[in-house]
Order: C-alpha cells, then sequence, then structure tokens
C-alpha cells in the first residue's frame, strides 16, 4: 500500500494533463478567423476627424472623398459614411470600418442632426438581431458601433448645447470617447482646463462616457499604471497627421509651424499615444461592452414592447432547394419562433396584471 502511494505522489508531482494551452488554442482560432471592430467618429467639420483616423490605423480610409466647399456645405444633410479596410499586422487580421457623419452640427438649426446618427446604431441592432434569430447564425458579420470618438471643438469654453444633447442620447447606446480636436491650438494649462471644464460638465448632465476597465489585485504594475494614466488623460487631447518630418535626424509623424514642430507621437505633445493605447489595449473590452449591455439593452426593449423580429428571407437556388435536412430545419425553425411568441405573449399578460394591480392599490 505504501508503495502505490509512493507510486502515485511520483507520477502526481510529475502530471502534466495539458489544459494550459487552452488560451494557446483560442489565441489561434481567433487569429485565424480575423477580428472586426466598427469605429464611429462624430463632430463638426474642420476638426480633423478623417486625419486622425488614418493616424491612428496608418493608412488611407478615404482615397476618394471630395471635401465641399462653403457652399456646398450649407446644402449639405448629416449623412453617415461607412468605409471598410483589412488591415493585417504580424499575422493578425483586423476588418476595420470606421463611420464618419459628415454634415454633422454644420448647419443653422441642429436640433435634429443626430437623429439619423441614432437610427443607424438602431439599424445595426436591429440587423444584428434578426442575423442572430435567423437559421445560419454561424456567419454573422458585426456591424455595430462598438466605439464613438466624439470630438470636442478646442475654441470654445467646454461643451456646447449640441454636444450635451447628442451625447445624453447616445450614451445608453455606444460606447462614447470624448476627444478634444486639434490640441496643439492650445497651451498646456488651457488644455488642462478645457478637460476639467468638459469632465464637469458631462457629471452634471449625467452623461455616461466609455469608463476603463479596473484593474484586478492580481495584474502587474506596468499596466496598473498605464491604466491609471489613460483614466486621468479622458478627455483625449489629440492632434492628427500624416506627414513625415525629420527632426534631429529622426523621422516623425508631425506638424510643421514657423515656431516648430508639433510630433502626434510624443506624449509631451498631445494624447495621440494614449488614445491609441486606449483603443488597442480595450478593444475586446469596447466589443464586450457592446454585447452586454447596449445590444442588450435593445434587444430587452424589442422584446418587452412585444415587436415580433422580422425573418430573413432567403431566396431559393440550386444548393437549397427543399431537402428533407432543410425541412427538418425549418420545422425546429417554426418551433422556436413559435416560442418566442408564446414568451411575448407571457410578458404582455404579466404587464397587464402589473398595471391593474398599480391601478388598484
Amino acid at each position: 500500500m505504501s508503495d502505490l502511494l509512493k507510486a502515485f505522489s511520483k507520477n502526481d508531482s510529475s502530471s502534466y494533463v495539458g489544459f494550459a494551452n487552452l488560451p494557446n488554442q483560442v489565441h489561434r482560432k481567433s487569429v485565424k478567423k480575423g477580428f472586426e471592430f466598427t469605429l464611429m467618429v462624430v463632430g463638426e467639420s474642420g476638426l480633423g476627424k478623417s486625419t486622425l483616423v488614418n493616424s491612428l490605423f496608418m493608412t488611407d480610409l478615404y482615397p476618394e472623398r471630395v471635401v465641399p466647399d462653403a457652399i456646398g456645405k450649407t446644402k449639405q444633410t448629416v449623412k453617415l459614411d461607412a468605409s471598410t479596410v483589412e488591415i493585417e499586422e504580424k499575422g493578425v487580421k483586423l476588418r476595420l470600418t470606421v463611420v464618419d457623419t459628415p454634415g454633422f452640427g454644420d448647419a443653422i438649426n441642429n436640433t435634429n442632426s443626430f437623429d439619423e446618427i441614432i437610427q443607424y446604431i438602431d439599424d445595426q441592432f436591429e440587423r444584428f438581431l434578426r442575423d442572430e434569430s435567423g437559421l445560419n447564425r454561424r456567419n454573422i458579420v458585426d456591424n455595430r458601433i462598438h466605439c464613438c470618438f466624439y470630438f470636442i471643438s478646442p475654441f470654445g469654453h467646454g461643451l456646447k448645447p449640441l454636444d450635451i444633447e447628442f451625447m445624453k442620447q447616445l450614451h445608453n447606446k455606444v460606447n462614447i470617447v470624448p476627444v478634444i480636436a486639434k490640441a496643439d491650438c492650445l497651451t498646456r494649462k488651457e488644455i488642462q482646463r478645457l478637460k476639467k471644464k468638459v469632465m464637469d460638465e458631462i457629471k452634471q448632465n449625467g452623461i455616461t462616457i466609455y469608463p476603463l476597465p479596473d484593474c484586478d489585485s492580481d495584474e502587474d504594475e506596468d499596466y496598473k499604471e498605464q491604466v491609471r494614466q489613460l483614466k486621468e488623460a479622458v478627455p483625449f487631447a489629440v492632434c492628427g497627421a500624416n506627414t513625415v518630418l525629420e527632426v534631429g535626424g529622426n523621422k516623425v509623424r508631425g506638424r510643421q509651424y514657423p515656431w516648430g514642430v508639433v510630433e502626434v507621437e510624443n506624449p509631451e505633445h498631445c494624447d495621440f499615444t494614449k488614445l491609441r493605447t486606449m483603443l488597442v489595449t480595450h478593444m475586446q473590452d469596447l466589443q464586450e461592452v457592446t454585447q452586454e449591455i447596449h445590444y442588450e439593452n435593445y434587444r430587452s426593449e424589442r422584446l418587452v414592447k412585444g415587436v415580433p423580429v422580422p425573418k430573413r428571407t432567403v431566396s431559393l437556388t440550386e444548393d437549397s432547394k427543399p431537402t428533407a435536412n432543410n425541412l427538418e430545419k425549418d420545422r425546429i425553425l417554426q418551433e422556436k419562433e413559435a416560442e418566442l411568441q408564446r414568451m411575448q405573449e407571457m410578458i404582455a399578460k404579466m404587464q397587464a396584471q402589473m398595471q391593474q394591480a398599480q391601478s388598484g392599490q
């Protein structure tokens, strides 16, 4: 018996099951599949939105864009322009979609300027919900807005009424990251003063911006310090540039002025590197918050209202003609739809009972 225990303890001390390699499997599978991310940029014209996005991802997302003149801007309404590009870095593929909003805030009366943006975000939620409720859910393309950079003008003294109203309308639908544009127009003291003013007004108006997740106790100190600096930098004061200049024998991206060069990637000059670090290191968290909070809020609201999910229309091709397998799938799908309908009716009855109880009290 003692020999058996000795043998067992010997094997136990050197035993290795192998499930510690699971993260490597997940990593390989994720890299093979690739990643999807959708970024929306909102702000007035002339704040450098397109330049900043091109600087962040080192690509040209708008090669054929035509900037309207002053007369054209007076007639322009808010429209949404989605550009998609495939970026590959060290074997990792990212399908990046940037949704721009030309015309936002350019009109004299901007009362309804964000209606198109709200409709677009809801349409993407609706599209994802419809695909998720369909028969083939294996290859769903996620076009939901995972992050929204809202550009704040550096020439004001805080937030404008349009800025406040926009963020109030959208903070429950999308992760808002406030960005102070063209920070090279301000001194360091002016930037700190404007940052404090913007954050105070955001809190006063009950606006929820994207909260960077807190660090766990077992995280290393460098990561904790990085997250602390990112939290202190909100709203990010940035400036973008795609021009490569030579400064002190080194090639840097920046802007040339008569008094010197503003280096985009120099932390002493602006928060460009902090904004990029926030976006890259928390890209997965932005997607999770979109899925678990914003999308679930939209989905539960649809179910509570009892609005049926529109069915996907699939045209019959040679490969999708009715077969025994397809008929079985259709039967299962119909049963699921009937079950969903019963759930909606139960929710409606419960709401009616609650209203009767409240009226009786």
